[in-house]
Parts: structure tokens; sequence; C-alpha cells
């Protein structure tokens, strides 16, 4: 087990360094036009590929940190940069997640490399697909189904997905579909659609308050067939795991969707911070420099407590992230919610921070040449997606209480 520690190392200092670096100079500069023109910024995900920042070798590195602490240091940084932009980088990594809890070896060989590249070496994206119109918070509720056609062992997948990060324009999506709507969110199992097949299409594009480089769409599955060996963990896994639900048996396991977003939490808590700080140093500039009544209005107490607030909510929740970062690398769960902490109180520091940073702009603060506006409307999203802060305080509650609390 690593020590947990607020010093990073040298190596973890340096790559530090270098995402900030990517974030400043590539990332900020186009990050007002990508998010005007609401489209997936290709050209800064090929630049990120060049330099080895969007990468197989990169996300598997990173997530192999011992001290866990990696992936929110990057997270944090390119959210510096703008978060509508780190998520079209970024959000493939759910799929990667997706397919690392479920599948087997020989399956995680074959599928992550395709989750980057495409099998003629073109640039690619992936995405995760559990949410439905209906099925939002309560992932037990999905009606995306998944039928076995024994004859030709091959997967039959019908159903819409919706708020699918990269939906549509990935190369690999990873579906979650019910197998067995009697057995509720234990009936589920996670296939692999790969790319150009037919019966998968793109629905409705959203257009969006914020994070809008970040393509989100809805999914449409109308007799999508996969082979059987696209069935994430095999069929004998799947019939193992039918066989104790339907007997009424612990798995042990949680389920894999839930376990996705689980092991997500710190570093979506890591996005928000990210945009948290960016707001509060662009304040903290300002009122430095903008002078009112004969003194910059960084001397008032209005504002400077303000920025004090800020300061200390931003560093507060940073380190619930880390903390849950590293429990979760160490294997440790989070017998108290942790991972919820951190994801809730992110976020909310996130909407919090932003909107004060508004404030102390002014009128300044409100229109679209100044970037704070765009980072409130971002920080929303966070309080939102991958569970919203109710259900994240559900969940803190249930481990504090060991009560099923509804």
């Amino acid at each position: 087990m690593a020590p947990f520690s607020l010093d990073l190392d040298d190596d973890q200092r340096q790559l530090q360094a270098w995402v900030h670096d990517f974030a400043e100079q590539v990332v900020r500069p186009v990050a007002h036009e990508w998010d005007e023109r609401e489209e997936t910024p290709w050209p800064v995900i090929e630049q990120a590929a060049e330099v080895g920042l969007y990468s197989l070798d990169f996300v598997a590195n990173a997530f192999a940190d011992p001290t866990g602490l990696l992936i929110p240091v990057v997270m944090e940084e390119m959210c510096w940069g703008d978060a509508g932009i780190a998520l079209s980088l970024f959000g493939t990594t759910l799929g990667v997640s997706g397919i690392m809890a479920s599948g087997t070896p020989k399956q995680v060989a074959e599928w992550l490399p395709r989750c980057f590249r495409d099998e003629r070496d073109k640039v690619a994206v992936a995405a995760f697909a559990v949410s439905e119109a209906d099925a939002g918070s309560d992932v037990s509720a999905l009606r995306t189904r998944a039928v076995h056609d024994e004859a030709t062992d091959e997967w039959v997948l019908d159903g819409t997905k919706t708020w699918i990060t990269n939906g549509g324009i990935a190369g690999v999506h990873v579906i979650v579909a019910s197998v067995d709507p009697s057995l509720g969110s234990r009936g589920h199992a996670s296939f692999v659609v790969p790319p150009g097949t037919p019966g998968l299409s793109q629905g409705r594009k959203f257009k969006k308050m914020g994070i809008r480089a970040s393509h989100t769409a809805e999914v449409v599955l109308d007799g999508c067939r996969v082979p059987g060996h696209c069935l994430l963990g095999g069929q004998e896994r799947l019939d193992e795991k039918l066989g104790r639900a339907r007997e009424g048996r612990s798995s042990g396991r949680r389920q894999a969707a839930m376990a996705t977003f689980e092991a997500s939490r710190p570093s979506i808590g890591a996005q928000a911070v990210g945009i948290a700080r960016a707001a509060y140093e662009h304040a903290l500039a300002y009122a430095g420099t903008r002078h009112q009544f004969g003194r910059a209005i960084v001397e008032n107490q209005a504002i400077a407590f303000k920025l004090a607030d800020m300061k200390v909510a931003i560093d507060a929740a940073r380190l619930l992230v880390w903390r849950a970062a590293w429990m979760s690398r160490q294997g440790a769960g989070f017998p108290n919610g942790e991972g919820s902490m951190s994801k809730l109180f992110a976020a909310e520091t996130a909407v919090k921070v932003t909107d004060e940073a508004i404030q102390i702009l002014g009128g300044a603060g409100y229109v679209r040449d100044e970037p704070v506006e765009r980072w409130h409307r971002d920080a929303k999203i966070y309080t939102i997606f991958e569970g919203t802060s109710e259900i994240q305080r559900l969940i803190i509650a249930r481990a504090i209480s060991g009560l099923h609390i509804s």
C-alpha cells in the first residue's frame, strides 16, 4: 500500500507541469472558439495524440500510479484549461473503464487500443452508454435489451441511450443492456459494439448550457447485432452471475456500470476543482488590477473575503478528491462514501466559486468576452452527471448509517 502524502514526487510534478503547459498553450487559446462552435475539437485531440497526452499508454500509466493521484492531477490541469475540451479528450476513459471493469484479459487487450485509434491508426474516441430517458439515477430501470441469438451466436441490442459523451461519433461503444429485466440491475450485461456495426446510429445531439466542446448525444440501437465475443466477461461469467441472482445469492461484486461510476467520482471531482481554480485565479488577478474609489477592489473586505472563501473551498475540495483517489487505488473502497464526498463537494464548490467570480468581475463577468461566464456554465453539469448531488448525498447517508435510505 502506497503511503498517503500531499507531496507529489518529482515524476508527478513534471507530468503536472507538462499537462498544465498543454492546457495553457494549446487548450485555453481555442476554448472560446470550440465552445461557440459546439463541436468536437478534433484538431486539439490530434495534437494531444501527437505529444502522447491522448493515448492508451498515457492513460494506462496514469491509472497505474500507485498513489492514485496522477489521474486527478491531470484532470484538474486539463479542466483548468477548458472542461469541454478536457471531456472530449478524456470522455474516452469512461469506455476504457467499462471494458476494464467487465472484460476478460483478451477483450481488454483487443479493445482498449481501439478506443484511441482505429484500425487505420487514425485518432478515435470511445463512449460508455448507460443512461436512458427513464433511467438516469435509477439504473435498474434500463429498457435497452440484449437478446442472444443462439443460431448465430450474436447478441441483438435494441433501445435508445441518452446523454452519452461521444455518443454516435465514437469508434468503440460500450453498451450496458438488460438481458433479464426481471432481475433489475443484476440482469444487466455490458457489450462492446465495434466501429461501423449496422444498427447503431447517433440520435439527437444535445445543445447544452456548458461543456459545449464535448459531444453529447443519443445512441440508437435498432436490431444492432454484435458477435458473442463482444459480451464483456463472456457467456460463462454472465450465466454464473444470472444464476446467483435468480437464486437470491449475493455476487459480492458491485454492478459493473455502478463500479465504473464509483471509481470515476474522484476524477470527476478533480475536473470540478480545475474549473473552480481557473475562476478563482482569474478573479484574484482581476481584483488586484480593477480600481474603484481610488484603490484596487481586492483591498475591500467584501471582495477579499469572497476570495478567501473561494480559496478555502478549492483546497478542501482537492483534499477530498486526493483522499478518495488514494483510497480507490489502494483498494480500500469508500466505507463512508468518500468518493461521493469528493464529487459532491468539488461540484458544488465549482458552481459557487464560478458564481462568486462573476460577482467580483461584475458586468465584465457576465459577458462572453470573459471566460468566467463559460466556466460558470461548465461548472453546473458537475452537480448533475455521473450521479447528481442528491444521489451523492444518498450514497453518503447510506454509507454512514448502514440503512437503505430512499
